[in-house]
């Protein structure tokens, strides 16, 4: 569905989101709401071909607590104890099954062992201890957050000093004729493409409707500073239809 909606334009969203990161090996990243594991996978991509950084303070890795098994109920256990876990990129989701899914596609993509971690957790309350992660990423997420202040705060607390905040979500257009044509796709088409292609017209109906009722770009950015983020900016793409925000923890 997500390659039908967009014509595929979604991937290079992504692909963007990660050029504009430009993360260096070593770091570790929190992606919220990231179940399936695309923003994670494209992750590890990057740093590995990447020269491998030498700090040894880089190396250390979150505490084996939040380490999850797809088979568990929730995040726990799994390492020996003093067993300093290798994972780098932590995929965080609400959604336990989401998190099945992701699992099983980076097992396709021979990723299963390569530094990943899979945690049940809540956006608004996150199960991580503070000044944790050098990225905090949410793509497509942070607009279905009931609390979208208390996910931001919580973005803000387990970054470490100097992370970085990235949010990848659907805006306002900004070109009143590209505006009206957006409008009729999504209003007149998504539902129905929902229907055919997925059996399920009212999920893709919310979806729609969560767009239009999400903030725009400049408020957003409001609530993003107002969070404590510093340096907060965002980047539109597709005319709008998409904005990269940004902030770093100061």
């Amino acid at each position: 569905m997500n390659d039908v909606m967009s014509l595929g334009v979604h991937r290079l969203w992504k692909d963007t989101l990660l050029r504009v990161m430009s993360p260096r090996p070593g770091q570790r990243l929190l992606d919220v709401a990231g179940g399936t594991g695309d923003i994670a996978f494209r992750f590890l991509d990057y740093v590995s071909s990447r020269p491998e950084q030498t700090d040894p303070s880089r190396q250390r890795d979150i505490s084996s607590k939040y380490y999850y098994c797809a088979s568990e109920e929730r995040a726990g256990g799994g390492l020996a104890s003093g067993q300093e876990p290798s994972s780098r990129a932590v995929v965080c989701d609400i959604n336990k099954e989401m998190l099945k899914v992701g699992k099983r596609k980076a097992a396709s993509l021979g990723l299963a062992a390569t530094g990943l971690s899979w945690v049940v957790g809540d956006a608004e309350e996150l199960p991580f201890d503070d000044d944790q992660f050098d990225v905090y990423t949410v793509a497509f997420g942070i607009r279905n957050v009931t609390h979208v202040d208390r996910a931001l705060r919580e973005a803000l607390r387990v970054l470490k000093p100097g992370g970085r905040f990235m949010c990848l979500e659907f805006g306002k257009v900004t070109n009143p004729l590209l505006a009206r044509l957006y409008d009729a796709y999504s209003f007149q088409m998504i539902p129905v493409l929902g229907e055919v292609i997925a059996g399920d017209w009212k999920s893709y109906q919310y979806l729609v409707e969560s767009i239009r009722r999400f903030p725009d770009q400049e408020t957003f950015k409001c609530m993003v500073e107002d969070a404590g983020f510093s340096r907060v900016q965002y980047r539109n793409l597709t005319g709008g239809v998409v904005a990269l925000h940004s902030g770093f923890k100061l």
